[in-house]
């Protein structure tokens, strides 16, 4: 082997090198959209049906060994707040992007947009985009059932289909992954929607997908 060859067998290990070790480094995914509904509209089986999604998709994925659990709030005497359920981060899309480092930078509690949460992140267990504004069809909107804070709404009008049992009655509140549309861009509070069926989710540019998170 001459020099020139040598050199460029160098310099090809090392790329190759280089390649195994950033693969290597990737942080595993502990956050995703859900790339798929339930199928009943709103009516996920209530949290833990929810919970059982989430986990069912990111075990399809292969990343089953964590526990899932979906960014949902619910409202009543015995309210659960969606920040409280996700464990405390980071949290990592499939392709290794964190999205945030923790509760309080998701949540913006002490500056908004501290989160890396859009349309390029914002992606599926698979990591393929989820449609926003400009596609068709639409489907930037996210069941939350929650404020900005990621808190449950008060007691009174139903935000989350009769806390996430019901493809009938209420509405659901949901967020914009895209942070895009409607004037108000929040990933997790953008707008109620038009009721909790399939199709009325759909009417407004849903799908009944699920921010799903690594707890634990």
């Amino acid at each position: 082997m001459n020099k020139i060859h040598a050199f460029f067998a160098v310099i090809t290990l090392s790329l190759a090198s280089s390649s195994l070790t950033l693969a290597q480094e990737q942080a595993p995914m502990t956050f995703f959209i859900s790339s798929a509904p339930i199928g009943d509209g709103a009516n996920l089986g209530g949290l833990a049906g929810a919970d059982a999604h989430c986990q069912s998709l990111a075990q399809a994925a292969g990343a089953g060994s964590h526990t899932w659990r979906a960014y949902l709030s619910t409202q009543g005497a015995n309210a659960v707040n969606a920040r409280d359920r996700i464990g405390t981060g980071p949290w990592h899309n499939a392709k290794g992007v964190q999205i945030a480092a923790n509760v309080a930078d998701l949540h913006g509690d002490n500056e908004r947009d501290r989160n890396y949460l859009h349309k390029e992140t914002a992606i599926d267990e698979h990591g393929n985009a989820v449609n926003g504004r400009g596609d068709q069809p639409n489907r930037h909107d996210i069941l939350t059932g929650s404020d900005s804070h990621g808190r449950a709404l008060p007691a009174g009008e139903d935000r989350t289909c009769n806390n996430w049992t019901s493809s009938d009655t209420g509405s659901a509140m949901v967020g914009h992954h895209d942070r895009n549309g409607g004037g108000n861009t929040s990933w997790n509070m953008a707008h109620p929607s038009r009721g909790c069926s399939q199709e009325q989710l759909q009417s407004s540019g849903g799908n009944a997908l699920l921010y799903c998170f690594v707890a634990q």
